[in-house]
């Protein structure tokens, strides 16, 4: 497992399983036990989610040390509002069955973010969080940020896949030291000729793996940490199994030309999408 070290002493893995829509306890349950058996030692989760308890539970059965775990959550921007934000913290702690988190990340930048964020510092203060970061944040909104706290965030998890590689932002994460860690690695509303591409499926067929393990190998090895979600156990399987091959330098220029430089679920800068968000 390649793994990359977000601050002292704290060291992530790069790949994770992601359980957006994991929404039924059981199946919820069966799918993290799946991910933990396979390997998968980060497990992503978030308040919005409705699944932290089924999660909680999938931890308990699989009985593993503590200290072998990286858990995420995400607190929502409803819950961002003065006194509201210990509590959905107290409340993920309680459904994780955990004393601490790794990393706790506000989920969108709405709302009372300032606020939530100064309940976050004080939570690391306390030892209840490792470490804190952001969701869906744009680069002026993490500059502004970076200025305007004490404690950094460490990590932006975004929507980045092959159709939207974040070239431009890279810049900015690197010189504040972000972490960059994509959801929807594979692009969640992806367009059907991506995945019939046949530059992307000749560099898939040259390796003997997946088209979909090629677009995580590329993330990777592009320095974007990855967190794909599935409720299948063989695809489960095959998007751990990234970690025996790399892409040549020409195979990553490749890749990089099918850039189209366009999210299509996290747009925080589109008002349409902010509209719609605020209206849940």
């Amino acid at each position: 497992m390649e793994c990359t070290t977000l601050c002292k002493g704290l060291v992530m893995p790069m790949l994770g399983f992601g359980t957006y829509r994991l929404s039924e306890s059981a199946d919820c349950s069966r799918c993290v036990e799946w991910a933990l058996e396979t390997g998968y030692r980060l497990i992503d989760t978030a308040e919005f989610y409705g699944n932290e308890a089924a999660i909680g539970k999938a931890l308990r059965h699989a009985a593993l040390p503590r200290k072998e775990l990286f858990l995420t959550t995400k607190l929502w921007f409803t819950s961002y509002a003065p006194g509201k934000a210990e509590k959905a913290l107290e409340e993920s702690l309680k459904n994780l069955q955990t004393d601490y988190l790794d990393l706790v990340l506000l989920h969108w930048p709405l709302g009372d973010t300032y606020g939530a964020w100064r309940v976050l510092e004080k939570a690391a203060d306390q030892g209840l969080v490792r470490a804190i970061g952001v969701s869906n944040y744009t680069c002026d909104r993490l500059v502004d940020l970076m200025h305007f706290s004490r404690i950094k965030p460490v990590l932006n998890q975004i929507e980045a896949n092959l159709w939207c590689q974040r070239q431009p932002e890279r810049p900015w994460h690197e010189k504040y030291h972000v972490q960059m860690q994509a959801y929807a690695p594979m692009g969640r509303k992806r367009p059907a000729a991506l995945f019939e591409d046949p530059r992307l499926a000749g560099v898939a067929a040259a390796h003997g793996k997946s088209v979909r393990q090629i677009m995580l190998r590329f993330l990777l090895q592009s320095g974007i940490a990855v967190i794909p979600k599935s409720a299948h156990l063989e695809r489960i399987r095959e998007n751990f199994q990234v970690f025996d091959f790399t892409l040549s330098d020409q195979e990553m220029a490749l890749l990089r030309s099918l850039d189209q430089n366009h999210p299509v679920i996290g747009k925080p800068q589109d008002p349409a999408s902010v509209e719609e968000l605020l209206s849940r």
